[in-house]
């Protein structure tokens, strides 16, 4: 390092001081320094750290450890194996345990072979998760189950409806024909219900309304369930027809199969299925009427088409804070597809209530106090109408729902009090003049 700081300050001053051999050496360093392994930064770095100039490639796997890890492999599985051990089909090779068959070291102990029996549990073969599922049903529970099946609450008013109708008839009151009427419309209903809910599972899956429904959720089978639709439809009618009387069990039987067989599929398919719907429920009035006369009369044809107006408000009003679930599960309803149609109608009919209740007395159904009495109740339920027509909100569509629940009673109850006399009317058919 003296020489070659000696040659440099020789260059710089124009004064040589060392040997030729010196400056020739430092020259080349001069003009080759990038192939000088210690100039090149990275470099010095690494002999810095490592104190060598090459590189290590990292050693390769010894095959021995390849075949170890392998091995290793091999035994876990043939471990899980054991755990979840199927039986040999083949009835050559006998049917021993599969423990016997199993090599002494594959054997699982009680508690491996436990666990695997528990994940074969909860993850079924493909074949077991297509075919039949058992179904187990506790008897402490059937009561509630064909409660819900039936929509027992709905049903109550099917036979309210129906008893109001018998009420209204000018004939006197039979207790037994009254009693064998409303069971006998009950079954009915309740069979109609059920059949109802069977058709529509697939869809009553997709909404929040229905989704619990026992059908839906597994609770009982389709087998039982139509088993009970039928042990309901088949004495109904039976008891509509013989002990009552066979026009009132035909209608019934029609009542059945325009709910199940028209109604339930127009669902999905027009919103016609509304005004059909309403038929089904202005027939229970009439088989009421037809149970205490065995006619069809005017007044039957009245409470008929009271039921009938009063259900457009009521069902609108429901419909149209389930919109979107009625969306989800397929249905065509007037709140889905036709919006403006659904208060309009609503509307509209709520004012036909104010004519029926008129048109009553005219027809000799009942005094003239009833359209008296009647007009705050229906000027009311008119005016949530309109609220419900105008504004066309949650709020608007609830309140008329809830006003309709206690709307329908009332005006039963209100016309059932202004009846016309029956022994008034004894008097004017016995009397020549």
């Amino acid at each position: 390092m003296r020489g070659t700081a000696g040659m440099c300050l020789a260059q710089i001053h124009r004064t040589v001081i060392g040997s030729p051999t010196t400056c020739r050496l430092l020259q080349i360093c001069c003009k080759r320094n990038q192939r000088w392994s210690l100039f090149d930064h990275p470099k010095r770095k690494y002999v810095a750290q490592h104190g060598v100039l090459c590189h290590r490639a990292k050693p390769k796997t010894d095959l021995a450890d390849s075949a170890a890890q392998e091995e290793n492999g091999m035994r876990e599985v043939k471990a899980i194996s054991s755990v979840l051990h199927v039986p040999d089909k083949d009835p050559s090779k006998g049917t021993a345990a599969p423990e016997e068959r199993a090599a002494p070291e594959e054997r699982a102990a009680p508690e491996e072979r436990a666990a695997g029996d528990k994940l074969c549990d909860q993850f079924p073969s493909s074949e077991d998760s297509r075919g039949w599922k058992e179904i187990k049903v506790d008897l402490s529970t059937l009561p509630g189950i064909f409660a819900r099946l039936s929509k027992i609450r709905l049903s109550a008013l099917v036979v309210i409806t129906a008893s109001a109708g018998y009420a209204m008839a000018p004939v006197p009151f039979d207790l037994s024909c009254f009693l064998l009427a409303s069971v006998g419309t009950g079954l009915a209903s309740c069979a109609a219900n059920t059949i109802n809910q069977f058709f529509e599972v697939p869809f009553d899956s997709n909404m929040n309304r229905t989704k619990s429904r026992p059908l839906v959720r597994g609770q009982i089978s389709p087998l039982l369930a139509v088993s009970f639709a039928a042990a309901c439809a088949i004495p109904g009618i039976s008891i509509l027809t013989l002990a009552v009387n066979p026009l009132t069990g035909a209608l019934g039987a029609f009542n059945i199969f325009l709910y199940t067989c028209c109604y339930t599929p127009m669902k999905r398919l027009s919103i016609a299925n509304t005004w059909v719907g309403s038929v089904v429920g202005a027939i229970p009035p009439i088989m009421g009427w037809t149970a205490a006369t065995g006619s069809l009369d005017a007044g039957a044809l009245l409470l008929g088409a009271i039921l009938y107006s009063w259900q457009f408000p009521h069902f609108n009003a429901l419909s149209w804070n389930l919109r979107e679930d009625y969306s989800r599960g397929g249905y065509r309803m007037m709140s889905v597809t036709h919006p403006d149609m659904c208060r309009r109608v609503a509307l509209r009919h709520c004012l036909a209530l104010i004519g029926l209740s008129t048109l009553a007395p005219a027809i000799d159904v009942t005094t003239w106090n009833f359209p008296i009495i009647s007009l705050p109740i229906n000027l009311y339920i008119s005016y949530l109408g309109y609220r419900f027509y105008r504004d066309a909100d949650r709020n608007s569509s609830r309140k008329l729902f809830f006003c309709s629940l206690w709307h329908l009673p009332t005006l039963l109850l209100l016309m059932l009090t202004c009846k016309k006399s029956v022994v008034g009317k004894k008097e004017k058919v016995r009397d020549p003049r």
